[in-house]
């Protein structure tokens, strides 16, 4: 049931109370579990964890408001994310559906991550049945559109883009009840974007920048990482982790933390090939040490220290 449906209910049955409690919203709906989650499993975002906190307080006085017969329509609720590669905006947008659905303004809380290929046909009368067959898979929940800018391409004459776009203007307004779209992708692009789409900009009420990570925000990343793989790190492999996400953040195409958990991997690779090699060499057993710890050398072998590009 949506705020809405909660006050049709309320004033054709009894009216409306006189006071609510915010607190009993909060708690009936679990909402503060679900922020003290994005505390704990993301590291850093501090201005992030602001905003949705702001978000699901105003959302809680949406939901009273609705209650007391205050309030008729839904708020619009769709977002932008803006940021580089690897900075949560996924993980974010799934809290954020989680919640919304937690205080009643989504049915499901599902997320549906989409890019443009998911959406954009590459003939005429391929994008209309891509793009709504995608919006009723994502209704009662929430769509995410990572970098959203490319659905619209100006400078190519038979690109679809612009009717995808046309399609979820007219969902993202006549659902809004149903549906959460969330537009994701580096701020100046979406920028551009939203100067070359003004329907769609009017659209978004919630824009939310994700700044990078700082070195030492990176470096507990991977900490916690490697925690989550059942592995750890000795204490040289953790400096020479340090120096790596210094060395790596001066390169091309860095993607924070997902850059961070493709180290982490190519590490295990080397690390498991160094054990093989040892074992098949001068022991033929091996205990959980050996299997489980990452040492400088499986960190210091990446290219990256030889002043080599290191994939993302």
């Amino acid at each position: 049931m949506t705020p809405a449906d909660d006050q049709k209910t309320t004033s054709a049955s009894t009216p409306a109370p006189s006071q609510v409690d915010l607190k009993s919203i909060l708690e009936e709906a679990q909402v503060m579990e679900v922020l003290d989650e994005l505390d704990r499993e993301l590291i850093g975002l501090k201005p992030v964890k602001q905003r949705i906190r702001e978000i699901a307080a105003f959302l809680v006085v949406s939901r009273a408001r609705a209650q007391m017969g205050l309030e008729a329509a839904t708020p619009s609720l769709h977002m932008c994310f803006t940021g580089n590669p690897g900075t949560g905006k996924t993980t974010v947008a799934m809290k954020m559906a989680t919640i919304l659905h937690r205080l009643g303004y989504v049915r499901k809380g599902h997320v549906v991550s989409v890019t443009r290929d998911d959406l954009v046909g590459q003939y005429i009368g391929h994008t209309a049945p891509k793009t709504k067959e995608i919006l009723k898979k994502a209704m009662g929940g929430v769509l995410f559109i990572d970098e959203a800018y490319y659905l619209y391409r100006p400078e190519n004459e038979r690109d679809y883009g612009q009717e995808a776009i046309e399609i979820m203007l007219q969902v993202m307004e006549n659902n809004r009840d149903d549906l959460v779209v969330i537009l994701a992708g580096y701020k100046d692009r979406m920028d551009t974007f939203f100067k070359s789409n003004p329907g769609m900009s009017s659209r978004i009420a919630h824009h939310i920048d994700f700044p990078d990570y700082q070195d030492e925000e990176l470096l507990a990343i991977a900490k916690t990482m490697v925690g989550q793989m059942h592995y750890a790190l000795d204490d040289k492999a953790e400096e020479a982790m340090s120096e790596y996400i210094g060395l790596r953040k001066q390169q091309p195409h860095f993607a924070n933390a997902r850059s961070v958990r493709n180290a982490l991997d190519r590490a295990r690779l080397r690390q498991a090939n160094r054990v093989f090699k040892l074992a098949m060499s001068s022991q033929s057993t091996v205990g959980p040490e050996d299997l489980s710890v990452i040492s400088e050398e499986d960190i210091r072998a990446s290219r990256v220290f030889s002043g080599g590009l290191d994939a993302n």
